[in-house]
């Protein structure tokens, strides 16, 4: 079993998630990650092929994010740190939702976005324990909180 469990959530467009990951592994840290679907047609399709398909495209979306919050809920409870990235190209509901979550759970909530957002960002920003700009920071982080040790 691994150290640290670390949910990565949001912006799906970027390699960020690999980046974090490949980070980690380079530096020999013990964690195992999770993540949300990032196949945006599986997320949107979900409920629907499991559940049946809706006339109303409310309802189709409706059962969707009810499995999806199914999936979300039970990964970022077993976290011991969730990391959501928010990118700058699309309105990152999803990412807003899950940092809600692990705000709620009382989880250690570690927020990625580039400079630009940080305005829009204030209030997800200050539920955060840290927020972070580049992947790398996050893997500094996570060695941090692991080792005590500091980048050299």
């Amino acid at each position: 079993m691994a150290e640290l469990t670390v949910y990565l959530s949001g912006e799906i467009h970027t390699d960020w998630r690999e980046q974090i990951e490949n980070g980690a592994k380079a530096a020999g840290l013990d964690i195992a990650f999770t993540a949300p679907v990032t196949i945006h047609e599986n997320s949107d399709d979900c409920g629907a092929v499991i559940l049946g398909e809706e006339d109303k495209p409310f309802w189709r979306d409706h059962k969707g994010a009810k499995i999806n919050a199914i999936r979300t809920r039970t990964l970022i409870g077993k976290a011991d740190v969730a990391v959501v990235r928010f990118g700058d190209k699309y309105k990152q509901w999803n990412a807003a939702f899950d940092a809600g979550i692990a705000y709620a759970l009382g989880k250690s909530l570690i927020v990625l976005h580039d400079a630009s957002l940080t305005h829009p960002l204030k209030e997800v920003d200050g539920a955060a324990l840290a927020v972070a700009e580049t992947p790398d920071q996050i893997v500094q982080i996570l060695r941090y909180v692991l080792t005590g040790d500091l980048p050299r």
